[in-house]
């Protein structure tokens, strides 16, 4: 193994202009041997370092109720990006989203955990970035390698929706995948395949504009600019496009709190999508509990 054990395309000896070798020595010890296996232990360690832009997704090796434990969590607010950003990438690491590094990341970490310990994952996660950078840094790959990691895992996976539960998330993390693989949710939380938001602008936005058009606001708008004096319709048109956007995003709004509301955690649960759901306080008994009848 090299360190940090890159692609071949990082780590070819013949193209490389530095090269650290590392040297199991002992003999200049004064007290206890044991530097020799100094250079071996760097290296088993060097895949897990912190990789660059995989800061949306976290990975602790921890205990839980005295268990040990692979756990994984997301970021829950936006982090700034460092350096230069690309044209067609996002200004900043969004919320509850995984990109393709934080993907790569989380992938191997399940890999990493596979039939030594359970991995225990508390999710706000609203799905994979689309953007055209992201696309290009192979996002669709990355992603997969998560499903890929969950279908081979051998061991428990205690997957627990603290926030959101949306889009490609739903589909790499669904039960379907591995037997092992228990899926909990906390009341209130959301879970479906799209969450509320993008089903309002992108599913339903026929919806929306009809709405929309029969609120009295819009139509009390319109129709001052019918009745209007020819000077007066210009100013008339100005105030109702912006009294129709307004309207618009209540609409929008509206819309995707009765999208939640139906697809909530219980119809998840119902459908088979989820296991349980429980309230936030019991979460951490929940996860002992688990864990403890994994292990019988």
């Amino acid at each position: 193994m090299d360190f940090g054990d890159f692609p071949d395309e990082y780590r070819d000896y013949a193209r490389s202009r530095v090269a650290i070798l590392p040297v199991p020595f002992d003999l200049t010890c004064s007290w206890k041997k044991g530097t020799a296996a100094g250079p071996a232990a760097i290296l088993a360690a060097s895949p897990y370092i912190e990789t660059y832009d995989a800061e949306t997704a976290i990975a602790w090796d921890c205990h839980v109720g005295g268990e040990p434990i692979c756990l994984i969590g997301f970021e829950s607010r936006p982090l700034l990006r460092h350096g230069g950003v690309p044209g067609d990438g996002p200004e900043s690491w969004a919320a509850g989203t995984l990109f393709p590094q934080s993907s790569k990341k989380v992938a191997r970490c399940i890999n990493a955990a596979s039939g030594s310990r359970p991995v225990v994952v508390l999710a706000n996660l609203s799905g994979f970035d689309g953007s055209p950078e992201s696309m290009r840094r192979l996002q669709l790959e990355y992603g997969a390698e998560i499903g890929r990691a969950v279908v081979n895992f051998e061991g428990p996976i205690l997957f627990y929706v603290i926030g959101r539960y949306h889009g490609g998330a739903y589909v790499v993390f669904s039960k379907v995948l591995n037997d092992g693989l228990q899926a909990v949710a906390l009341e209130g939380s959301y879970a479906s395949v799209i969450g509320g938001a993008p089903a309002a602008a992108v599913v339903f936005p026929r919806e929306v504009r009809g709405r929309t058009l029969a609120d009295p606001r819009v139509l009390a708008a319109r129709r001052a600019i019918e009745t209007a004096a020819p000077g007066e319709r210009r100013r008339l048109r100005d105030a109702y496009e912006a009294t129709f956007e307004s309207v618009r995003a209540e609409k929008l709004g509206e819309l995707a709190r009765e999208f939640d509301a139906t697809h909530s955690v219980h119809r998840a649960k119902q459908v088979g999508s989820l296991d349980d759901v429980i309230a936030p306080n019991l979460l951490r008994l929940h996860i002992c509990r688990s864990l403890a009848a994994t292990r019988t």
